[in-house]
């Protein structure tokens, strides 16, 4: 813009031109950190193999291991973990059955625990000085934080937001142990593995989002009221025909309640434990330039696996405390004053 009346208008090329120009750097901006983010994968991937060489499965450190196949099978962890601590080397079995206890400290227990640890030091970190006036890292805090429960809201209304620290813990501690898989040395050493490519895991996550929704079913509406809803007598009252229909979808629907963690478990164990395979493969095959992709495209999913899991329980908790009807105003109305109220994790 000029105020020079004799100046030359400016046309609509010149203009295009110059916010071009202006563009550009912002570009080139963007992508600097893609540049280093390949050699430093590379680097690492490189470092990986001459400080800590693939040998065979079952043989010594040192041992030549051929490319490719050794270098694929002496990466891919199979199901079972490592132990790192046996706590009763004396009663360890033989042969491995498919389900057995023995007291030990797996490679994911571990990983688990260094997870906890650290979300429980950032909680501490972010939290230990709350101001009125809040800082960079307070704002960064309470933005998540009500970001999380407008999305939660969003998704199961009003009566959601009492459960968003349920909603928001599970999805935390997920999406912490997905990401763990994809940080070195986790998954380069036997010690550590990501916590959620490991089945005992998954099944302990999916039992106790289990406890949680049923337990608060039980709790909102009452032994009679939540077993009313897979067993409705009170159908009966409008005929043979409705009170057996009804009893039918509701013994359907007491079946899908077991079901529920069985699909939990196995859809979040599936997705992380193939993930890793498939970055491993071809970390071990092309080293760099395709698992920088890769990694980008597993972290993504990581994220939507830790969502998935921690919507569902959310929306497993809201459907279990549904009642039908007259049951629904008669055991909730007591407490609808305190919706608002969060449900601590």
């Amino acid at each position: 813009m000029t105020n020079d009346p004799g100046a030359a208008p400016v046309t609509t090329e010149e203009r295009g031109a110059t916010t071009e120009h202006a563009a550009a750097p912002k570009k080139r901006a963007r992508g600097i950190p893609f540049r280093f983010l390949i050699p430093a994968i590379l680097a690492l991937d490189l470092l990986a193999v001459v400080l800590v060489p693939p040998f065979p499965k079952g043989g010594q450190a040192g041992q030549a291991c051929g490319f490719p196949e050794c270098f694929l099978t002496s990466a891919i962890e199979f199901p079972p973990p490592a132990i790192v601590f046996d706590l009763s080397p004396s009663t360890a079995p033989g042969t491995v059955p498919m389900v057995y206890f023995h007291p030990s400290i797996s490679s994911t227990i571990l990983t688990m625990w260094i997870v906890m640890a650290l979300i429980l030091l950032l909680a501490f970190v972010a939290t230990r000085r709350m101001k009125t006036t809040p800082g960079r890292l307070q704002n960064a805090v309470e933005w998540a934080y009500e970001f999380g429960s407008d999305f939660a809201v969003g998704i199961g209304g009003p009566a959601a937001r009492r459960y968003f620290p349920i909603f928001g813990a599970f999805f935390v501690f997920i999406l912490f142990s997905n990401w763990s898989g994809l940080v070195p040395p986790v998954g380069k050493i036997e010690q550590l593995r990501a916590p959620t490519s490991d089945v005992n895991i998954t099944i302990g996550l999916a039992l106790t989002s289990f406890v949680l929704f049923e337990g608060e079913g039980f709790r909102r509406l009452g032994v009679r009221g939540y077993l009313g809803k897979f067993f409705p007598v009170s159908e009966f009252r409008h005929g043979i025909g409705a009170g057996l229909l009804a009893m039918y979808v509701g013994v359907i629907e007491l079946f899908l309640e077991f079901v529920k963690p069985v699909t939990l478990a196995m859809r979040l164990f599936g997705n992380i434990y193939g993930g890793e395979v498939a970055l491993t493969v071809i970390t071990a095959l092309t080293l760099a330039i395709v698992p920088v992709t890769l990694v980008g495209l597993e972290a993504l999913l990581n994220l939507i696996q830790a969502l998935i899991f921690s919507v569902l329980t959310l929306m497993f908790i809201l459907i279990a405390v549904e009642g039908h009807g007259s049951e629904e105003q008669s055991h909730l109305a007591p407490e609808s004053a305190d919706q608002s109220q969060p449900v601590a994790a």
